[in-house]
């Protein structure tokens, strides 16, 4: 970004969202004044030679679920529709202050509870690459923003796979960050126990630039942990012969959409020719539905503890489907809840243990490509991501070669914690392959 440009950037992504919000549905609220401000502020900046980050006067946006000083937090939900921020999220401090550019909220599958985005309080969000079709979620707003070209760099949030399947949804870049890595202050949890604060972006490199920013201790989230010395985040340079990618057979009892398969096989077929060893490998214990169950009773029974009273105050401020996942986790007996928590400190301790023999896992993102909007929502769509998550570990989303008029497909890899360079350039390798 040259001198001058911070403005003229925001002020066109600022035209593009009053010229489509109407129909995509991709923010709630938009903070023009504020973000002119901060571009104005950053192009002068620019003038004197006082380049904050990489980021500094890039346009970004916020999933509304993590606090924005001045702005409503509505976490997709019409009961805090005017619950106003009244400071920012560690995160958000940290993106300030490296000159980024706000943007304004997104829109957010409820609650933070789903994958489709169709918000019956703030419209049903569209994915811009497959229009008609769902951007995924719960962070579909910020799929949909990168995909657009609304935004370069998006924030979500990533429970079970939150922000890889709108990235993969919408044929774009996402990153899980290793546990803790980004602080969760300021968050409207779902879960504590499984949510992380991610980027979504056009490149790998802008995740990087994002995810470098983000990083670091935050004194009022007790999870947040402090990377370790030479941590870096930029993708590094990455040569495929020798590298050991391990694939999950339960890979293959997912019931999987064709072209998902098809273009996963292919990546990996193109991975061997560029000579990387693909190691079958079984990760013990991981039944993916019975997983993908486990963690959701963890949420649902987090979030009750959370805003029940909301709930009991205000039934008619949520949809009743949300409701009725959220009481059935606070109904749900100790001894259930329990056993989902010892059966994913588990199954996280046998994917940590996998990572030993291979430099990453190598999956689909989720099981399906996006579908159409009014469709079921398929109940495995968290399949494939919500392993990171239950293991803590680092996991980056990227789109695979096809057809551009089809909806998109995507992989993702998992690795070690604070892997989180290692993974983008070697995502970033593997993305370069062509057929």
């Amino acid at each position: 970004m040259t001198a001058g440009q911070s403005l003229a950037a925001t002020r066109a992504a600022l035209q593009r969202i009053a010229a489509t919000n109407d129909d995509w549905h991709v923010f709630i609220t938009v903070d023009a004044e504020g973000a002119l401000k901060a571009a104005a502020d950053s192009d002068a900046r620019r003038a004197e030679g006082a380049v904050l980050s990489p980021l500094d006067g890039m346009p970004i946006a916020i999933k509304d679920n993590i606090d924005v000083a001045g702005l409503p937090t509505t976490v997709g939900t019409d009961a805090h529709r005017g619950a106003v921020a009244q400071r920012d999220a560690a995160v958000i401090a940290r993106l300030r202050a490296a000159g980024a550019v706000i943007l304004g909220k997104l829109n957010m599958h409820e609650g933070a509870l789903g994958a489709t985005t169709d918000n019956r309080f703030y419209g049903r969000c569209e994915n811009p690459r497959a229009p008609g079709h769902t951007p995924g979620g719960s962070s579909g707003g910020s799929g949909a923003a990168v995909a657009g070209g609304l935004v370069p760099i998006a924030l979500g949030t990533d429970t079970m796979g939150s922000v890889r399947i709108p990235a993969a949804y919408c044929g774009c870049w996402g990153l899980k960050p290793t546990q803790g890595l980004v602080g969760t202050s300021g968050l409207v949890y779902l879960s504590w126990t499984l949510d992380t604060i991610g980027p979504l972006a056009a490149t790998p490199e802008d995740l990087a630039d994002a995810i470098r920013i983000m990083a670091g201790p935050d004194r009022d989230d007790p999870r947040s942990v402090t990377a370790p010395a030479g941590w870096d985040p930029a993708p590094l340079p990455t040569d495929l012969r020798g590298i050991r990618l391990g694939r999950p057979r339960v890979v293959d009892a997912v019931a999987t959409e064709d072209a998902v398969r098809a273009a996963y096989d292919a990546l990996l077929e193109r991975a061997r020719a560029a000579g990387a060893e693909i190691v079958d490998l079984d990760i013990a214990g991981w039944d993916t539905g019975r997983a993908r169950r486990a963690g959701l009773l963890v949420s649902e029974a987090e979030a009750g503890s959370l805003i029940g009273a909301d709930l009991d105050a205000r039934p008619e401020a949520f949809s009743e489907s949300f409701r009725a996942m959220i009481d059935y986790g606070r109904k749900a007996p100790g001894e259930r809840i329990a056993a989902a928590y010892h059966a994913l400190g588990q199954l996280g301790l046998a994917a940590r243990n996998a990572l030993g023999g291979v430099d990453a896992l190598i999956l689909p993102t989720a099981p399906q490509r996006a579908f159409a909007h009014g469709a079921p929502a398929p109940v495995n769509q968290a399949d494939f991501t919500a392993l990171a998550n239950i293991a803590g570990l680092p996991a980056v989303a990227f789109p695979l070669p096809g057809p551009a008029d089809e909806p998109p497909t995507s992989a993702q890899l998992v690795g070690r914690p604070f892997a989180e360079g290692a993974l983008l350039g070697l995502a970033r390798a593997l993305s370069e392959l062509r057929p």
